[in-house]
């Protein structure tokens, strides 16, 4: 039988991989430091089931991250099944196009169909077929997909969605913007904690902005305070005209008042503890028959009391014809500031996808997003959760699905359907999970959709290798697994077979200063007397200088893809 030949000999591993392939334990972790042989472990546990325990391949879930790493297992399987060699070259051969060599994994498939009765899916691959085959009980099943990446998998570049998330969030907000309070508000956001970033208190303000003026106001200007440009904003935000430090020169001496208001011809300044002395300066200006008049810091830091002082100073000097009201579009009030709305775009998409995963309320956020003491955060709350909303009814009006909305509407399923849940669970006895390290809330409530007592879980994973935190991955479930699953047996595989002793001894000195970790002390299978170059440039160009010498350096003796930037 050509299953046999599947068979790679246990003596092949070392004791500690040995111990995971052989272990019965219903929940187990394998915490695998780099170079371990981690996916080795994983594919001989996968194989020795098959082969010794009799488990049939069709009770097998894998399950992994990427489309490349579910290709990387089956195309191993495919090797240690393949005696021939033939399938190793057609790897190796880079004349083959990703296309073709797709059509021949295929082909070497169909040749050993216990590979191909094996479920080895990304996690969205598995929620895809979960909704095509059963979602018609919570969602219409010829959804389509949102991704602002190239769609590398074929399953889902077939129905991806005609749109972008980043286009449809950007229409959203212009059509929010047609409220020009909104709109405002929105733009002055967007100048102090995006353009000005006003929120660091560690920036070297006087080097970015040398005269000292920090703060954009609504009009463009530069001003010195933030009270200067509530100031500004009030004027722009209320139609009037004004010009921000005009020069006015008197007999003995000129000056610049903060703000000179035209249509009322009136002189406005403001004054704090921080002001120089204006005793001379109101004489001149009395002198002159110019009106002058103050607003203290005090009455700006209130907003009932700035708002009542300025239309108490300001709008009773106005002209019959003044008009409060005036047409503001997106595209004028923006027209400098595109990427920087591209930015804010941005954010709201990964805040949009972090309440997801952490299967939060757009009110729950609203209410303490609101209340946060960091104006930057409780402002950003106020503009964000409309747009949220909007967003949110526009995908379900379209039939559209994100990569995380997949996961949401299997785990839906499951939870609602006890029938198809029972199927699911029934049918897969085995679940092996890769790169457990960057699982999030949402896949790991999917995986405990599927497990029974009597189901095995095999989790494979490095806390060290962490790297998705900024998308909702959740570090604490490899490093307190027992806190999340009962009674579980933990295998740590310490040897490095891939780097040399300075490499991984220096990793592990690096890595001992994370909190956030499982302590482990990690060995290497290879030595060296090549120490680890470090090499400290003094700017951007001579590190590109650098860099570029080394290469030419290497390029004779190594081929390009020996080497890696």
């Amino acid at each position: 039988m050509k299953i046999l030949n599947t068979y790679t000999p246990l003596g092949e591993l070392d004791e500690k991989q040995r111990a995971a392939v052989l272990s019965e334990s219903k929940r187990l972790l394998i915490l695998a430091g780099a170079g371990s042989g981690k996916t080795k472990t994983l594919l001989q546990k996968l194989v020795y089931l098959i082969n010794d325990k009799n488990v049939r391949p069709t009770n097998i879930l894998a399950i992994t991250f990427t489309k490349n790493a579910a290709n990387e297992m089956i195309d191993r399987l495919i090797i240690s099944a393949d005696k021939s060699g033939k399938y190793e070259g057609i790897l190796s051969d880079k004349t083959l196009t990703v296309r073709e060599k797709e059509s021949y994994r295929i082909s070497f498939t169909k040749e050993f169909p216990w590979i191909g009765r094996l479920t080895i899916r990304t996690f969205h691959s598995f929620c895809y077929y979960l909704l095509k085959t059963f979602g018609v009980h919570v969602f219409d099943n010829k959804f389509r997909i949102l991704n602002e990446q190239k769609i590398q998998d074929e399953q889902f570049s077939s129905i991806s969605a005609p749109e972008k998330e980043v286009d449809i969030m950007k229409k959203i907000l212009i059509e929010a913007c047609q409220d020009r309070y909104y709109l405002l508000d929105l733009k002055r956001y967007i100048l102090d904690y995006i353009i000005d970033k006003i929120h660091l208190k560690d920036l070297d303000k006087h080097k970015i902005y040398p005269n000292g003026k920090y703060y954009t106001t609504l009009k463009g200007d530069k001003v010195k305070s933030k009270s200067e440009r509530d100031i500004a904003d009030w004027l722009y935000r209320h139609n009037i005209q004004y010009r921000y430090e005009l020069d006015v020169y008197f007999k003995e001496f000129h000056c610049k008042p903060d703000f000179y208001i035209p249509e009322a011809n009136l002189y406005l300044e403001h004054v704090s503890d921080k002001s120089f002395p204006i005793k001379q300066k109101e004489e001149q200006f009395e002198s002159a028959g110019k009106l002058y008049v103050k607003i203290f810091e005090e009455q700006a830091n209130d907003s009932v009391l700035f708002n009542r002082a300025m239309e108490r100073i300001v709008k009773g000097r106005l002209s019959e014809n003044y008009m409060p009201e005036f047409a503001v579009t997106f595209e004028e009030e923006f027209k400098s500031y595109h990427d920087n709305i591209n930015d804010f775009v941005g954010l709201l998409l990964r805040v949009n996808n972090m309440i997801k995963v952490e299967n939060l309320s757009y009110e729950d956020i609203l209410r303490k997003g609101s209340s946060d003491p960091h104006e930057r955060i409780s402002a950003f709350y106020k503009l964000a959760i409309s747009l949220l909303k909007k967003y949110e009814e526009y995908c379900k009006f379209k039939s559209y699905l994100d990569f995380n909305d997949m996961i949401i509407k299997a785990v839906e399923l499951l939870n609602t359907q006890p029938e198809i849940k029972e199927k699911i669970s029934a049918t897969y006895k085995y679940v092996l999970v890769d790169e457990f390290q960057d699982v999030n809330n949402l896949q790991v409530e999917l995986i405990n959709n599927i497990l029974t007592d009597e189901t095995q879980l095999f989790c494979v994973g490095d806390d060290w290798q962490s790297i998705y935190g900024f998308r909702g991955s959740e570090v604490d479930y490899i490093i307190n697994f027992e806190k999340y699953f009962e009674r579980p047996e933990i295998i740590t595989l310490n040897q490095n077979y891939r780097s040399t002793d300075f490499i991984v001894e220096a990793s592990n000195e690096v890595i001992r200063h994370n909190k956030f970790q499982v302590a482990k002390q990690i060995s290497a299978s290879r030595t060296s007397d090549k120490k680890i170059n470090i090499f400290a440039a003094d700017s951007e160009e001579e590190e590109l200088e650098y860099f570029i010498n080394e290469v030419q350096q290497l390029l004779t003796r190594y081929n390009n893809e020996d080497i890696l930037v």
